[in-house]
Order: C-alpha cells, then sequence, then structure tokens
C-alpha cells in the first residue's frame, strides 16, 4: 500500500542507533519516498543511518544536536529548514532509560536527565518545528512514548513519569493543533531487544530475564524496531488524517488496555 510519503521532508530524533526505533524509522520513512534529517547526540551514528537513507534514492542529513537544549534543537530545525525548505514529519524518538532501580535509590541529576530528553525533548523539538507547519496548515508529530508511561512498574517510576508526561502532552498538543491541519499522535512500545532497553532495566542485560519477560508477551516475541517503524510511518501518512491524539500500543499484547 502507498502511503503517500513520497516527496516528505521528516525529522527523526534519536536515530543512530544501530539496534534501535530510530534508525528503523528513519529507514522506513525513506523507504516511503521520505528525506530525512537524522538526528543524534552521537553524529557517528547519524551519519550511519543517513548513508542507509541515501542507499534508499533519498536525500538525507545528519545533525548532532541534545534534544534537551532548546539552543540546539533550534539550530538545529534552523539548518534542517535552510537545506530542505520544510519538515513534514517530526518523530520524537530520542530518549533515554534510567537503569532502573527504586525511587528512593534515585538522585536528581538522573531526574534531571531523564526528564530533560524524554520529555523536555520532545517539547523542544515540536515548539522549533511546529511554526513552519502551522503556516503551512499541514505536518505530522508523531513521540514515541512506552507501556510503562500507560502502566507504570516498578523501578521505573521517574522514566513511567517521562512517559506518561508524552502521552499527555500528545493529547493536549494534538486537541490545540488539529483544526489547523495537524495531526499529532504517539507510540507506546512494548519490551524490544534493543540497545535502550538493554540500558534502560538491568534485567535484560540477563538473556534469562528477556526471555522470562518474553514468557509474558501473548505474541510470543518482543517488539521489533521494524514493528514501531511501521505504526510510525503509517501515522505520518495521510491514512491516518482521522487519527488525532491517540496513543497506540505495540507490544505484543502484553498490556491490553
Amino acid at each position: 500500500m502507498d502511503l503517500g510519503l513520497k516527496g516528505k521532508v521528516a525529522l527523526v530524533t534519536g536515530a543512530g542507533s544501530q539496534i534501535g526505533f530510530g534508525r528503523a524509522i528513519a529507514v522506513t520513512l525513506a523507504a516511503e519516498g521520505c528525506d530525512v534529517v537524522v538526528n543524534d547526540v552521537s553524529l557517528d551514528g547519524a551519519k550511519q543511518t543517513a548513508a542507509q537513507v541515501i542507499a534508499l534514492g533519498r536525500r538525507a542529513s545528519a545533525i548532532r544536536a541534545d534534544v534537551a537544549s532548546s539552543a540546539e534543537v533550534s539550530e538545529m530545525v534552523r539548518a534542517a529548514l535552510a537545506e530542505f525548505g520544510q519538515i513534514d514529519i517530526l518523530v520524537n524518538n530520542a530518549g533515554i532509560g534510567s537503569g532502573g532501580g527504586p525511587f528512593v535509590q534515585t538522585d536528581e541529576a538522573a531526574w534531571d536527565r531523564l526528564i530533560g530528553i524524554n520529555f523536555r525533548g520532545v517539547l523542544n523539538c515540536s515548539k522549533a518545528v511546529l511554526p513552519q507547519m502551522l503556516a503551512r496548515g499541514s505536518g505530522k508529530i508523531v513521540s514515541i512514548a512506552s507501556g510503562l508511561g500507560k502502566s507504570g512498574g516498578p523501578n521505573t517510576a521517574v522514566y513511567s513519569a517521562t512517559k506518561g508526561a508524552v502521552i499527555a502532552f500528545t493529547k493536549s498538543l494534538a486537541a490545540e493543533v488539529a483544526a489547523q491541519g495537524i495531526n499529532v499522535n504517539s507510540v507506546a512500545p512494548g519490551i524490544s531487544d534493543t540497545n535502550f532497553l538493554r540500558n534502560a532495566d538491568g534485567s535484560l542485560r540477563d538473556p534469562a530475564g528477556l526471555e522470562a519477560v518474553r514468557r509474558t508477551i501473548p505474541l510470543g516475541r518482543t517488539t521489533k524496531p521494524q514493528d514501531i517503524a511501521n505504526m510510525v510511518a503509517f501515522l505520518a501518512s495521510d491514512l491516518a488524517a482521522d487519527i488525532v491524539g491517540q496513543t497506540f500500543s505495540v507490544e505484543g499484547g502484553r498490556f491490553m488496555m
């Protein structure tokens, strides 16, 4: 099915990891015809993803920026608009995990970093990209939340809170800009054997721990980056024109709510 994305320009944050949602999203959007601005705090990783986009015959630009910094995000968006002229699709994918552990053992520096990247990063990027979307009367914003943003979970208090904030922000911003031609939605991934989740929860570094979690998933497998990329591509397309302010769980049925 043609998603009608050919010629669109997408900005995907946190897209430099070799095994992660961001790279899969960037490459999938490129395969659907998008030019892609690839962001990451690792410029080398962003360049590797950009090379995959270019290999598919699309234009790409790799830009290093920390999404927690409004100044760096503003400069990234300025550079992207100077090169591509517009940003049709924003995918707020950049995020970090907490490493796990009881809340009472966490510290304010860790809170600030989690909130800065996982939530403030979504605010920074959305605010920087929205003016030109509003001026054109069209655009798609898709943010990567988490199943833990809906359910919460032990040893993930601050991380879960940041993802819950993303879900609430998605609803509020969607209600604010839908009538102006901009769709805002989010995706809540489940357990995925990616570099991100292996760093986010210590138990997942152990193959036995990952297998124990896998047995709780009705589908019988962990979520793949491509599963998330497919949902993002759909939400970025005009096939999803009537979908506003929703958060879609993509997690094999582990949390049915």
